[in-house]
């Protein structure tokens, strides 16, 4: 019985993606199918950082395949490919990053920079191109969460002078921290902190990035808005506790950048659990189910939920994220998941077609 590329196609549109909840067709994954005989051929094109999953794909869809009948030697390759996202019209891009990826929370002592640094890696892990901007101002935590010291670089380029991210797991990174020292206070009003930010943001030479995850002060003032407003953020996530004093303040924070048309790619809910040490007893002492509420209340996702463990606190202290230190333990998988999810809700919205268009220049002849 000989096998039609027609039969291939319908048997893949029954292959769900368990990342998208789409089938590789419909969701436009599939690159290439080729028969000849009873050989098929078949590439997968994924659109979001998924380096941990490739084989998993790959078998996947070609044990369906090999579920036809006729079918005899089947090939499979699975591919990445990470795309820029449409923005807000009127938002200057930044040079050298595809997505930026705002973490945000209404209030502090959420755990926000910590999520922040430990997505980053995640993303990089999976196999994407990360930096990370710590837009706290007043409050510098990154430099000390990725075990950086010292102070960047500064080059010419193009008669401008650019600041060379730091590097450290993986993952680009600028901060203010980087550039003061650390006993020294940042006592500047608004209009300052704002411009400085920006500075940071346009003068670093992010090299080709994929995503820019930006670890936002907490709060809805003057920093939030000009990122929101003048920044190309292609998404933001909201990190809370399940505590309802938190829950108050991160629904503020989700609704301010609803209102500057920033799509909020979901919630993440920290310390939803207390994991004893001793005994590995598991307790809600913040509360349970503020996050999965939000998210209904709001028609947004909850993109996971992560535990207190004091070893998440310990090693971030130290300047190793649980995800470098422990990567096969339960928190650095939790992470992992929710990095991917963060990537797929990116690669579901609307790609920059700006590019595809060429530019119309009109001369006096």
């Amino acid at each position: 019985m000989a096998v039609s590329r027609e039969t291939v196609e319908a048997k893949l549109r029954g292959v769900i993606d368990p990342w998208t909840g789409h089938d590789y067709v419909t969701g436009k994954e599939v690159r290439e199918i080729r028969v000849d005989g009873d050989a098929v051929v078949v590439a997968i094109e994924l659109g979001y950082p998924a380096r941990s999953v490739l084989d998993t794909v790959r078998w996947q869809v070609a044990e369906s395949l090999r579920e036809i009948p006729g079918v005899g030697q089947v090939d499979v390759t699975v591919t990445m490919k990470i795309a820029a996202h449409a923005t807000r019209p009127g938002a200057q891009k930044i040079d050298g990053v595809r997505n930026l990826i705002a973490v945000a929370s209404g209030k502090g002592g959420v755990g926000k920079s910590t999520v922040a640094v430990n997505l980053a890696i995640a993303l990089a892990q999976e196999g994407a191109r990360v930096g990370l901007l710590d837009a706290d101002i007043y409050g510098p935590s990154q430099p000390a969460l990725l075990g950086l010291a010292g102070k960047p670089t500064v080059v010419e380029e193009n008669g401008k002078q650019k600041i060379v991210p730091m590097q450290n797991h993986g993952v680009q990174a600028m901060s203010i921290g980087m550039l003061i020292d650390p006993d020294q206070a940042v006592a500047w009003r608004g209009p300052m902190a704002t411009g400085a930010l920006e500075q940071l943001l346009r003068d670093t030479r992010w090299d080709d990035l994929d995503y820019l995850v930006i670890d936002m002060p907490p709060g809805t003032g003057d920093i939030q808005l000009t990122l929101a407003q003048k920044v190309p953020v292609t998404g933001a996530v909201i990190v809370t506790t399940p505590q309802n004093i938190a829950l108050l303040d991160a629904r503020k924070g989700l609704t301010m950048f609803q209102k500057v048309n920033v799509p909020v790619l979901g919630i993440v809910e920290n310390m939803s659990l207390h994991v004893c040490s001793n005994c590995g007893h598991e307790e809600a002492i913040f509360g349970a189910g503020g996050g999965q509420h939000m998210a209904h209340d709001y028609e947004t996702q909850l993109l996971g939920q992560l535990p207190l463990d004091g070893r998440i606190r310990e090693l971030s202290d130290a300047g190793t994220p649980i995800v470098v230190t422990d990567p096969d333990g339960r928190p650095a998988q939790l992470y992992r998941d929710i990095a991917r999810r963060v990537a797929v809700r990116v690669a579901e919205l609307q790609k920059d077609r700006s590019a595809v268009f060429p530019k119309i220049v009109i001369q006096n002849t």
